[in-house]
């Protein structure tokens, strides 16, 4: 399988769950997903989430760590594999967030939580898992 065929097929796999979830979750809105924490640290799942990120170009987080430092000196793969063993072997711990509080032209506040570029790709799979 070359590697187009084989990012094609990693982001069908991965739709494919979303809209299991998705459709489980409408039919029944009371329903609780209790076994989920396994296709969080799917390789396809990470994979999505890491272009997701990339796609609407992620700022660094509070380290100051870029897309762009990850891709040049530590390499995606890496930095994927690196995730993935961690979320596999529970060892991951996410770095604690800085709130901040951005002023809007009314006159009133946004919230927003900063974090490390790491922790993006997570809130991410969480988001598109219903």
């Amino acid at each position: 399988m070359n590697a187009i065929k084989l990012a094609n097929y990693t982001d069908v796999k991965a739709q494919e769950l979303w809209k299991t979830l998705y459709l489980c979750a409408k039919d029944n809105p009371k329903r609780k997903f209790h076994a989920l924490y396994d296709k969080v640290y799917r390789p396809d799942i990470l994979l999505e989430a890491w272009k997701r990120v990339k796609r609407k170009k992620g700022s660094g987080g509070i380290d100051g760590q870029t897309i762009e430092e990850i891709v040049m000196n530590y390499g995606e793969k890496e930095f994927l594999n690196e995730l993935y063993t961690q979320l596999k072997e529970n060892r991951y711990n996410p770095s604690p967030v800085k709130r901040t509080y951005i002023p809007k032209e009314n006159g009133k506040v946004n919230l927003y939580y900063l974090t490390i570029l790491f922790n993006k790709s997570l809130p991410i799979i969480k988001k598109q898992n219903p």
